[in-house]
């Protein structure tokens, strides 16, 4: 029997309002992810990824479609999606402890059983002795490490990450890839990424979707066929470079295919 899959996207379509005109941003997105597997998403500049991500989410209304996560039929935000954003957004007059439990707050149970769970993911994320510290006396990569342990408190089934590195120097960015795939392995989550880096993309994930130029669809879904656990000397090796090589040339090829007119995105079906 073949196992559920964990989300499920199906001839997903957005349409929004631009200056007064439907915009076709998303059509016929159609994929699954399976239970635990991490799947990153690519594509040309402006082809709908984070906009996707908000629609899996339920942040924002589809035209048209079906998203499922576990079979239940996504219609707003809920509990079984952790939602880890661009920028930490992190509380600044809360501490660390204080951040990573507030998806907590309004669940029943005492309080220390919260302070328990908000230390062990602390910890899981690599800021035990930071606790009570405040954002502005963290580092980049810290304030990233309490984003992701904020999302992990509520134990969703489904991490959703819209580039949520992408404002870190190069060198805590890799750092920050190492982490996520020890938490990942460690807490058993099933990851959708979202990430403009090419290489992110490939050392993270189990398989890699390529979206077009808007309106987004599905051009292709690259598996990456390298072993686990993953270090990053992977990314000096000949079969990492020649997989992050294909999934450029997919990009190019959709990007270069791109119209130079705005008629076929601006009509509705």
């Amino acid at each position: 029997m073949t196992q559920q899959p964990m989300v499920s996207v199906s001839a997903l379509r957005l349409v929004r309002e631009n200056r007064g005109q439907p915009l076709l941003v998303l059509d016929d997105v159609t994929f699954d992810v399976a239970d635990n597997e991490f799947v990153a998403v690519v594509g040309p500049s402006g082809c709908g990824k984070t906009t996707l991500l908000s629609v899996i989410d339920g942040l924002l209304p589809r035209t048209a479609g079906t998203i499922t996560v576990n079979g239940t039929t996504v219609e707003r935000p809920g509990a079984d999606r952790g939602f880890v954003f661009q920028q930490d957004a992190l509380f600044p007059w809360r501490t660390v402890l204080s951040n990573i439990r507030f998806g907590l707050e309004a669940r029943k149970g005492d309080r220390a059983a919260k302070n328990a769970t908000a230390r062990e993911l602390a910890a899981l994320v690599g800021l035990a002795g930071f606790e009570e510290h405040f954002p502005h006396q963290l580092s980049g990569g810290m304030r990233q490490r309490v984003n992701v342990a904020r999302a992990l408190a509520v134990d969703p089934q489904v991490l959703l990450m819209d580039e949520p590195f992408s404002s870190l120097d190069a060198q805590t960015r890799e750092v920050m890839q190492e982490e996520l795939l020890r938490i990942w392995a460690d807490r058993n989550k099933t990851v959708l990424f979202v990430t403009h880096q090419i290489d992110e993309a490939a050392y993270l994930a189990d398989r890699v979707i390529v979206l077009s130029a808007r309106p987004g669809t599905v051009r292709t879904s690259i598996k990456i066929e390298l072993p686990r656990p993953r270090t990053l000397e992977l990314k000096r090796t000949p079969e990492f470079v020649e997989i992050v090589d294909r999934i450029w040339q997919e990009i190019e090829l959709t990007d270069s295919g791109r119209s130079l007119t705005t008629s076929a995105t601006t009509t509705t079906k």
